[in-house]
C-alpha cells in the first residue's frame, strides 16, 4: 500500500485570510503541518490556488502543486491535486493546512484502518472526556460521531449524538461516550474520484458536512480513534491559543 498526503491550503478565508502564511513559532502554519506529515506517509505535497502559498512552500523545500480557485472543499481540491501529480498511490490522505500539530500517530491510525481491504474512507475520532465540559460537547463547530459496532460511522452531526433520554444534560458526558470528528480523511484514490463526482446531498446543504453526502450515497467510512488533542487554526485567536500551547510544550 502507497500512501500520498495532500494538504488542501487556499488563501482565501472568511475568519481567517492568508492563515496558512500566518507564523507560529518562527515558521508559518503550513510548513509546520507539512513537517508532520513529512516520513509518515510515502510522498506529501501541498495543493493550493494561490501563488504566494506556492512560493512559501518552496522556499522551505516542500512540494506544491496548484489547483483551481473554485473548489467547495478540501477533498475536491485533493482530488484535482492528484490528478495534477500523476503518480500511483492507493490511498490519498487528506491533511487539513490549519493542523500544525496533527501527529505522526493519528496518521498511522488512519492508515492502519486500510489493513480491511473492505475500508474504503477513513477519518479519526477522539473521546469527548468529562472535563471538557457541556460548551464543548455542544459547540456547534466541532462535529459529533456515532459508529456501530464496526467502527464504521453511522452519522456526523454539529448537533450532541445521540440524545440521552432521561438524563440531566449537565450529566450527559459522565453517562456516555461521545466522540469529536478530528477532520483528517483517508480515501482509496479510486473512490476519491467516485465521491467527488457526487451532486451535495440533502444532509450535507443541512449540515454543511461533505462527508454526510458520502454516507447518503452507499459508502462506509471507518473510523478510527486518536487520544491526541489538536489544536486547528480558525481564527486568529486560535493562532494565539496555538502560539501559548508551543512555548508551554517546549519548556516540558
Amino acid at each position: 500500500m502507497k500512501y500520498i498526503g495532500i494538504i488542501p491550503a487556499r488563501y482565501a478565508s472568511t475568519r481567517f485570510p492568508a492563515k496558512p502564511l500566518a507564523m507560529l513559532g518562527g515558521k508559518t502554519v503550513i510548513e509546520r503541518v507539512y513537517e508532520q506529515v513529512s516520513g509518515v506517509l510515502d510522498d506529501a505535497w501541498v495543493a493550493t490556488d494561490d501563488e504566494r502559498i506556492a512560493d512559501a512552500v518552496r522556499a522551505f523545500g516542500g512540494r506544491v502543486v496548484m489547483t483551481s480557485v473554485h473548489h467547495k472543499s478540501g477533498t475536491d481540491r485533493c482530488r484535482e491535486a492528484f490528478e495534477n501529480i500523476g503518480q500511483h498511490f492507493d490511498v490519498v490522505v487528506n491533511i487539513q493546512g490549519d493542523e500544525p500539530f496533527i501527529q505522526p500517530s493519528q496518521l498511522e491510525t488512519v492508515k492502519a484502518c486500510f489493513e480491511d481491504p473492505a475500508t474504503e474512507i477513513a477519518t479519526l475520532v477522539k473521546p469527548f472526556a468529562p472535563a471538557d465540559g457541556l460548551e464543548a460537547l455542544e459547540n456547534p463547530n466541532s462535529p459529533k460521531v456515532v459508529v456501530d459496532a464496526q467502527m464504521n460511522a453511522l452519522y456526523f452531526s454539529r448537533s450532541v449524538i445521540p440524545y440521552l433520554r432521561n438524563v440531566q444534560r449537565s450529566e450527559w458526558l459522565a453517562h456516555h461516550t461521545f466522540y469529536k470528528h478530528i477532520g483528517l480523511y483517508a480515501y482509496r484514490s479510486e473512490v476519491l474520484k467516485a465521491i467527488t463526482s457526487l451532486p451535495q446531498s440533502p444532509l450535507e446543504l443541512a449540515e454543511s458536512l461533505e462527508q454526510l453526502r458520502w454516507l447518503e450515497n452507499g459508502y462506509t467510512i471507518k473510523v478510527g480513534i486518536t487520544q491526541v488533542e489538536t489544536i486547528g487554526i480558525d481564527t486568529p485567536q486560535d493562532l494565539e491559543r496555538a502560539e501559548r500551547f508551543l512555548k508551554e510544550r517546549a519548556q516540558c
